[in-house]
């Protein structure tokens, strides 16, 4: 493997280096009520590439003047990014088969040059490449996908669905804050973006079995928000844990780790964090329970849930 690009592992702000992929279609009405009619959509990803933070972007076209908006958008929000990391506008076919390009037009890449950005192709038929905005990507339409085909947002109600996303990808634990044992708060993209964790206003939890059709077209949104909340929160755990092969021990946390609680009765942006400070081995010398120290106290939990 490679050694991680400079704009990897050197942070001056947010999104100095991004990268940037378009996720979708996904159908959005032109108004609410009957009658309406849908009107394809895609979502632009940007990607701090120090950070990992997310940007969320809904486009209505995949033309060059419809991404240049996203991107002047970006900018008046974000700050001018000094590159901008893309693919060659090449079909790409995802995990649901869908097609997600960007398309480069000569007066767009003269338009940026002008603003002083460096717009960066990764090389033909080498999504790898910009790996960190395919990433984003997955994460994003994995877990929308299904729920959106039973419902049609408007324009602004999806914008304010993608926000309450944008929210949740940033929210997620990086490294803990502190060394302090007794600290149990994790560093994320919030805050480096707006310097501490982010906080939704409390909602009331909708049954997952609620017929999306019979709410309101504003707890619509709160319905899917808290969908990809329960997804994403449980399936990041997975992520984070090392995978090996059966018979040989994984990496077991040591005392006074920082771990992250698989929980799925929590709401929204509130992620359960815990210090080990117990692990309990079994007969083979192997542990596979610890015990915790939490905000609400301690409570012992098997490695698989950590």
């Amino acid at each position: 493997m490679g050694q991680l690009p400079a704009t990897r592992t050197q942070l001056e702000y947010p999104f100095l280096h991004c990268c940037v992929d378009y996720a979708g279609p996904v159908l959005i009405a032109d108004r609410s009520g009957r009658g309406c009619r849908l009107i394809k959509s895609y979502l632009a990803i940007f990607i701090c590439s120090s950070i990992k933070a997310c940007h969320l972007e809904l486009v209505t076209a995949l033309s060059s003047e419809a991404y240049l908006a996203a991107l002047n958008r970006f900018i008046s929000r974000r700050g001018k990014p000094q590159s901008v990391t893309s693919d060659n506008g090449t079909n790409f076919i995802g995990t649901f088969n869908e097609l997600s390009r960007f398309l480069v037009q000569s007066d767009l890449e003269s338009l940026v040059a002008q603003e002083g950005i460096e717009f960066k192709f990764v090389p033909p038929h080498s999504p790898h490449f910009n790996g960190l905005a395919e990433a984003a990507v997955k994460s994003t339409k994995h877990h929308l996908r299904r729920l959106l085909q039973t419902t049609n947002f408007t324009f602004e109600e999806m914008a304010t669905c993608l926000a309450q996303i944008e929210a949740v990808l940033n929210s997620r634990p990086l490294t803990p804050l502190y060394s302090d044992p007794n600290d149990l708060t994790a560093l994320t993209p919030a805050h480096f973006l707006i310097g501490r964790p982010l906080s939704f206003v409390p909602h009331p939890q909708i049954p997952e079995d609620t017929n999306i059709n019979r709410l309101q077209r504003f707890r619509r949104i709160e319905l899917i928000k808290q969908h990809f909340w329960r997804r994403f929160s449980l399936e990041y755990v997975a992520l984070l844990q090392q995978k090996v092969k059966w018979r040989s021990s994984k990496a077991e946390p040591k005392i006074g780790s920082l771990v992250l609680v698989k929980d799925r009765a929590l709401p929204p942006l509130l992620w359960s964090m815990g210090r080990v400070i117990q692990l309990y081995p079994g007969t083979d010398n192997v542990s596979r329970v610890a015990e915790l120290k939490t905000k609400g106290g301690t409570i012992r939990r098997a490695l698989i849930n950590l």
